[in-house]
């Protein structure tokens, strides 16, 4: 345990993008709401009169972008990382000396497994839920100053509830049931010895092209577009809004007992094994 907690640390420092990324887009999104707060009383004024949900998407638009930003940003940075991780330590013959310590060929790519499923969400998590914080607490400024009713503001902000939802929507969503993606995308980085974007993307597409147009179906094509989705798999969303939306009723018994939540498990443990066989098997590009 203790190596595997080492190897981790290891690759959190050698990939710096996997904290870099989200604390730069909620560093930009936090500048484009401070640039747009001064207009916040009189957008919640023109909503007064509406329901109450209008009122809240005037309160929470901002919340739900910055949620959704970090959830984009899960996904951009957990598959960059997989298709690099295991393809540049041979690139840059780092795998000579990171073979040369006591620390298993399962062990690292087990290791590099945890960073896309749980590490790089949790960060993203942390991140949003700072920034949202920091929105809250400059609204509240901004709304008190103009003499509005702050108390409503956090109730219909609904931020406790908000976070664990986000929270939720990450782990399962996108960790847990985009897994088999980014074992394929592990596979490929410890294979390919060049151009492993290249290899991740292509063969799938071409494979698309083919069904469509050989059989006349598209099975591929919607089996992959659940799992980047994963629409209404993890909770019951309320139409036209974010997952974040406190009235989103949770589902986990339904996710986590369903068959495509074991089967993508099983395909990612299978992906797993075979990048640490391949890594043990394949020497420096």
């Amino acid at each position: 345990m203790q190596r595997f907690y080492w190897t981790i640390r290891r690759e959190l420092w050698e990939n710096r993008s996997i904290t870099i990324a989200p604390l730069a887009g909620a560093a930009v999104f936090l500048v484009a709401f401070m640039i747009r707060l001064p207009f916040l009383p009189a957008n919640v004024r023109a909503a007064a009169h509406l329901d109450a949900m209008a009122q809240r998407a005037a309160f929470s638009g901002w919340y739900d972008g910055v949620a959704g930003l970090m959830m984009l940003l899960v996904m951009v940075v957990a598959t960059f990382y997989c298709l690099d991780t295991l393809y540049g330590e041979r690139r840059d013959r780092s795998i000579l000396f990171w073979k040369s310590l006591p620390v298993s060929d399962a062990t690292s790519v087990v290791a590099k497994s945890v960073i896309p499923l749980f590490i790089v969400p949790i960060i993203a998590y942390i991140v949003a839920t700072a920034a949202q914080l920091i929105m809250a607490i400059l609204s509240s400024a901004v709304l008190g100053a103009a003499g509005l009713n702050v108390n409503l503001f956090w109730q219909q902000l609904a931020f406790p509830r908000m976070s664990l939802l986000l929270f939720y929507h990450l782990i399962t969503v996108h960790s847990l049931w985009i897994a088999p993606i980014y074992g394929w995308f592990l596979i490929v980085s410890a294979w390919s010895r060049r151009a492993p974007f290249v290899w991740a993307f292509v063969p799938p597409i071409a494979l698309l092209f083919l069904e469509k147009f050989a059989f006349g179906t598209t099975y591929l094509r919607d089996l992959l577009a659940s799992r980047f989705t994963g629409a209404g798999m993890d909770s019951i969303p309320v139409s036209g809004t974010m997952p974040t939306h406190p009235l989103t009723h949770l589902t986990p018994l339904r996710f986590f007992t369903s068959t495509s939540f074991f089967v993508g498990i099983a395909i990612f443990v299978l992906c797993v094994v075979v990048a640490a066989r391949l890594r043990r098997q394949r020497g420096p590009i």
